[in-house]
């Protein structure tokens, strides 16, 4: 029993899923009337966004089964072990979960929300998982819309009309996903390149790819400081600059010596400044909401 709900929980990659929903919970903390949201619909919220971000994430492991095989990092996951037979009544379960999340946030939130939902699970489990993730060394850029529009989603719930402030979180968010997985990609070259996944340190080399991930990270930490400008303070301020610094300096440090140790300490860097930066949108828009 304990090991079903383990693949269970594999299989809907919870942690991904969870990830996301805390994007769209930032997003309604960005807002600047998020203390007009009720704690009912926060639990709509989350409960939609966590069940059409883990029915997207099902179906890139359905669809991905041949390739999870290829690579030490995947090759455990249910369907690529035959754990979970690839029939096609899953497609439906997946189907299902995404379609109730979305009604359900279109009844009890509002449409626009219930649309940024779709649009997130449409660019994770068609165009990245689909479309891109086999042909383009783009695949992972785009892919990382799934967490702009989770966070679209959030600030939606609170006011359907596109705001400044969500709309630079969302950008945070996009620039977030490049450095991060292509950190990754160099780690495990080997894999991708087995694969046959085209991603940037196949293409153009460890060191080159070092440079573009600091770039983007620079870029990356400059946006991060814009929603000061709007209704985020100190705390804000304050964990922005310890993520950001620290992301930084693990980029110039994988600049200076390209290797895969390195490139794996940055990856893990990338998860520490995302998760400071969304816990300082979530306890400054509490302190405003209490």
């Amino acid at each position: 029993m304990l090991t079903i709900i383990e693949k269970i929980i594999e299989l809907f990659k919870v942690r991904i899923s969870l990830t996301i929903t805390l994007c769209a919970v930032s997003g309604v903390f960005i807002m600047p009337h998020s203390n007009s949201f009720s704690l009912n619909q926060f639990i709509i919220l989350i409960a939609c966004t966590f069940l059409s971000s883990a029915s997207s994430s099902a179906f890139n492991q359905f669809y991905e089964k041949d390739l999870d095989i290829l690579m030490p990092r995947t090759s455990q996951r249910p369907f690529a072990t035959g754990f979970f037979k690839p029939d096609s009544y899953w497609l439906f379960v997946f189907f299902a979960l995404l379609i109730t999340s979305l009604l359900v946030a279109a009844m009890y939130l509002n449409i626009a929300t219930a649309i940024y939902l779709l649009l997130g699970a449409i660019f994770y489990g068609y165009v990245y998982t689909v479309a891109l993730k086999r042909t383009s060394i783009y695949n992972i850029v785009i892919g990382g819309l799934a967490g702009s529009f989770a966070v679209l989603a959030g600030a939606a719930a609170v006011s359907p009309m596109l705001s400044v402030p969500a709309i630079i979180l969302s950008l945070i968010l996009f620039l977030w996903t490049p450095p991060h997985f292509w950190s990754l990609a160099i780690a495990i070259e080997e894999d991708y390149a087995k694969a046959k996944i085209p991603m940037l340190p196949n293409l153009i080399g460890a060191k080159s790819s070092s440079y573009v991930i600091l770039s983007q990270t620079v870029l990356l930490v400059i946006i991060s400081f814009v929603p000061l400008l709007f209704n985020m303070g100190i705390i804000y301020l304050s964990f922005v600059l310890i993520g950001g610094l620290y992301f930084l300096w693990k980029s110039i440090v994988l600049v200076l010596e390209t290797t895969k140790k390195n490139a794996m300490s940055n990856f893990f860097a990338s998860f520490i400044q995302l998760g400071l930066l969304l816990f300082a949108c979530i306890i400054e828009g509490l302190i405003n909401y209490i």
